[in-house]
């Protein structure tokens, strides 16, 4: 039985079925010697190179895992950024067989909870808006907010990509002297910047913004900014049973050192603060190099010629 290209790159672990859709589109994918188009479909036995390189399909039989990070502010949800910003793809594990795929994407200035998986079809699936996921962020709004705002972000504002709304707003306890107000928000998609351009329709702005939930699975509060933990087979196999997939029955995961305690968090704290000198250094290389490449690439500046007559040479005498 034949199946789209895209679903069996993604099987591979290669990136995510929209993903190595862009990648058809680029060109950057051959079945057997000729480019592949959008539409082509494979039966298993041909040979398929990516950017040249034949694909290993031991890879598509590959066990499924998933990682939670808990993501800080001020990294890339990219593998790689041109401006030598840190990313989150810097602190997870390496892996020996496919690539780690992000599970929807958080902006630059927003943290919490990501999801990591090493099977594209599980990443297309949780991020496709028709299993409608349920995602909850802890949102922090300054200004005054008024209750019809709230009705208005619940039944549906009419954004630049079309109409959007909240399921759920739930106000937190706060301070009746402070500008900030924080809420607990749910949505069952994941569009760019929805959550904070939902809130600025209102004439509002978010100050802060956390994700806590993606579907049942709750950010571990214990987890430090920085680190990520495997989910075990339980775990994985809701996020697979929620999007109708079948369970996975094997695990890479030692169950020994799933527990978070004491001594693994105090080895986490370590990790994180390690990896941000290690950064930090990195970013200053960088930074030195790009002025460097700057002050290369400009043009040599001709001196100006002297106005006035010549000025007289002088003598021994006169130095």
């Amino acid at each position: 039985m034949s199946e789209k290209l895209q679903k069996v790159l993604a099987n591979a672990g290669v990136g995510s079925r929209r993903e190595m859709e862009k990648w058809i589109e680029q060109g950057r994918i051959s079945v057997d010697g000729h480019i592949a188009t959008l539409g082509t479909r494979v039966e298993g036995s041909e040979q398929i190179r990516v950017d040249g390189h034949l694909l290993d399909k031991s890879n598509q039989k590959q066990i499924c895992r998933v990682i939670m990070y808990n993501k800080p502010e001020g990294e890339m949800c990219t593998r790689h950024d041109p401006e030598g910003r840190p990313t989150v793809f810097d602190r997870i594990p390496r892996i020996k067989t496919g690539r780690w795929i992000a599970v929807g994407r958080l902006d630059i200035n927003t943290s919490g909870l990501l999801l990591f998986t090493n099977d594209g079809e599980l990443a297309n699936r949780l991020m496709h808006p028709k299993h409608e996921v349920e995602r909850e962020y802890a949102v922090r709004v300054f200004g005054t907010v008024e209750p019809a705002m709230l009705t208005k972000l619940k039944k549906g504002v009419k954004l630049e990509d079309g109409e959007a709304k909240f399921l759920t707003i739930r106000p937190r306890p706060a301070d009746d002297e402070s500008l900030n107000q924080w809420y607990n928000v749910t949505l069952t998609e994941g569009r760019n910047r929805e959550v904070r351009r939902l809130w600025e329709s209102q004439g509002l702005q978010v100050s802060r913004l956390i994700r806590v939930r993606y579907g049942n699975l709750e950010l571990e509060k214990r987890l430090p900014q920085g680190a990520w933990l495997e989910l075990d087979l339980e775990q994985l196999n809701y996020l697979r049973k929620s999007v109708q997939l079948d369970v996975e029955t094997e695990t890479m995961l030692d169950e020994r050192k799933t527990k978070l305690d004491h001594v693994r968090i105090s080895r986490m704290r370590r990790s994180v603060k390690k990896h941000k000198v290690i950064q930090s250094k990195g970013a200053a290389v960088h930074k030195a190099e790009k002025a460097a490449a700057a002050t290369a690439a400009k043009p040599a500046t001709k001196r100006k010629p002297r106005k006035g007559p010549k000025p007289k040479a002088r003598t021994r005498e006169g130095q």
